[in-house]
C-alpha cells in the first residue's frame, strides 16, 4: 500500500492529549478534521489513529486522537510522522502538485542536474524548495513561474532558471 506523508507530531499541547501537528498537506482543515483516520508510523508499523478534535493554532494544527486523551498516553509519539492512504488524495488543478510528487525530483539547470528536491516549506507568499546538492550547501528555490520553468512528475525532473546569485557555486 502506498502512503502519503501529511504531517508530524511536533509536540504535546496541554494535559488532555492534544498534540501540535506540523502539517505537510495543502488541505489541513480537511485532512485533520474530526472523525478522520491518520496512520502514525511507529517503528515502521502504521498505527491507526482516529481524530476526535481539531483546531488550527498559529503555524500548527492541534489534534486529539481517540484513546489518547491524556498527555501521558500521547507524549511518546512526539516527533513521529503521520500518513494517509494514497487513494485519499484530492484531484488537483492543472499546474498544481502534491509535495510527494515534487520531493525526489531532479533539479535541472542549463541541462545539468544540480541535485534533488529534498524538502518543501511554505513562506506565505510561495513555497520554497530545498535542493540537496552533492558536495555543496542546500539551494533554496522559490516555486514561482519565473524560476520553475518545467515540471515533469513522471520522469521526476524539474527545470529551473535561477535568478542570478540564487545558486552560489562557490561552496
Amino acid at each position: 500500500m502506498d502512503w502519503l506523508y501529511v504531517g508530524k507530531i511536533a509536540n504535546t499541547h496541554g494535559l488532555k492529549g492534544e498534540v501540535k501537528i506540523l502539517a505537510a498537506t495543502d488541505f489541513p482543515e480537511e485532512r485533520f478534521k474530526k472523525g478522520n483516520t491518520l496512520f502514525l508510523d511507529v517503528d515502521g508499523t502504521k498505527q491507526e489513529m482516529t481524530i476526535t478534535t481539531y483546531r488550527p493554532h498559529k503555524q500548527f494544527h492541534l489534534v486529539t486522537f481517540k484513546g489518547f486523551e491524556n498527555i501521558n498516553l500521547i507524549e511518546k509519539y512526539k516527533g513521529l510522522k503521520l500518513y494517509v492512504h494514497a487513494e485519499h488524495v484530492h484531484n488537483l488543478s492543472e499546474n498544481e502538485y502534491y509535495y510527494h510528487e515534487i520531493i525526489g525530483c531532479e533539479a535541472i539547470v542549463d541541462g545539468e542536474s544540480i541535485g534533488v528536491i529534498d524538502d518543501i516549506f511554505e513562506t506565505g507568499a510561495n513555497d520554497v524548495w530545498v535542493i540537496k546538492r552533492p558536495g555543496k550547501s542546500d539551494a533554496l528555490i522559490p516555486y514561482i513561474e519565473s524560476v520553475v520553468k518545467e515540471i515533469d512528475v513522471e520522469s521526476k525532473r524539474v527545470v529551473i532558471t535561477p535568478i542570478p546569485g540564487m545558486i552560489d557555486d562557490e561552496d
